[in-house]
């Protein structure tokens, strides 16, 4: 076997084996979580292991996602268009406020502060985190911590509370059809292409979903995704997230990533709390209103609620429109923020010198 498969192969392995022992114990989202942990640990351990496949898997995600938007659907979400705008609004206010907890308890600089608990992509907030002066390296650990302990609590805190099959939607399209999938595979992988040339963020997720999103509120159900095909995309994704972590990431500032942490739970308690006010707001399922304002990202918040059938295009929608507002807004947020100190710095009076 080649040198350059061999951490590839092994992590494929660790993936799937951690994710059939999952699925025997019954644990939600079986085919993400097993491997992400699996690989997390081997990697801390200094296994060497690599993943180059995430964009494969958000593929099948954002696939598979966006076949849950129905023409009715479509009607159901332009209802919810000013709660987005206030998830949105929310988001923005939950990285400041969660950065200036994070600059407090760990005594980290403002700007790598900033970055680190914006609600965003690890990769679009570490780009733009070394854009504006922040430490890329603990922006990344940061949301890689984040990211994990959402993806565990969320999850199990749900199948604990009993909601599964609460808020279901039945996607477009229930049957495959191999010439149809073929033509599915070709369209979305077209849209994901464009997104990846024009290198806007998440371009495997939101091109395949805006692609799926059109032809399934148009009516043309292609073909339903094998359930084999969404398996592989939580795995691929699984070990892609599992791989980021480092042997030297727990020797990494135990205090900033102690922070992180708490950080993280502040984070989860908050926007559960905004969940809850929203639900009574506008009627949604509160399940489904909390997984949309949960802290994770696109890919796995979504094929939480796919898991367990609650509202996976209300869900999808809150996190691809907060994504995509971030993204626009973060770096002028953060500018005109860092404006607003140095004015209030300068117009501070000096006070005079005693003679």
């Amino acid at each position: 076997m080649s040198s350059d498969l061999r951490p590839f192969i092994s992590a494929l392995v660790i993936g799937l084996t951690a994710a059939l022992l999952c699925e025997w114990l019954k644990t939600p989202l079986p085919w993400m979580i097993g491997p992400l942990f699996a690989t997390a640990a081997m990697r801390m351990a200094g296994m060497d292991l690599h993943a180059p496949v995430r964009e494969a898997g958000q593929w099948a995600i954002g696939t598979a996602l966006g076949l849950y938007f129905t023409p009715v659907v479509v009607k159901v979400l332009a209802s919810y268009a000013g709660l987005i705008l206030l998830g949105i609004g929310f988001a923005l206010v939950l990285g400041v406020v969660c950065a200036w907890l994070l600059h407090k308890l760990s005594g980290i600089d403002r700007t790598t502060a900033f970055f680190a608990m914006a609600v965003g992509g690890a990769s679009e907030m570490a780009t733009q985190g070394e854009r504006h002066g922040a430490a890329v390296d603990r922006v990344a650990a940061a949301h890689s911590l984040r990211i994990m302990m959402v993806v565990a609590i969320i999850p199990f805190g749900f199948e604990f509370w009993g909601v599964h099959g609460l808020d279901p939607y039945i996607p477009g399209a229930s049957d495959v059809n191999y010439p149809g999938l073929a033509a599915l595979i070709a369209l979305t992988s077209l849209g994901a292409l464009a997104l990846k040339y024009l290198n806007l963020p998440n371009a495997w997720v939101i091109g395949p979903l805006a692609v799926a999103i059109g032809l399934t509120a148009t009516g043309w159900n292609l073909s339903a995704l094998p359930e084999w095909m969404v398996h592989l995309g939580q795995l691929f994704i699984g070990i892609s997230l599992g791989t980021r972590f480092t042997p030297s990431f727990l020797h990494t500032a135990p205090r900033y990533l102690a922070s992180v942490a708490l950080c993280t739970l502040v984070a989860l308690a908050l926007a559960a709390g905004f969940g809850i006010s929203l639900s009574a707001i506008g009627g949604m399922h509160v399940a489904t209103a909390i997984l949309a304002t949960s802290p994770g990202g696109i890919a796995e918040m979504s094929l939480t609620a796919k898991n367990l059938e609650l509202g996976v295009p209300i869900v999808t929608a809150f996190h691809v429109m907060r994504m995509a507002a971030l993204v626009l807004t973060i770096g002028p947020i953060f500018r005109f923020a860092r404006l607003a100190k140095h004015r209030r710095a300068t117009r501070r009076p000096v006070p005079e010198k005693k003679e």
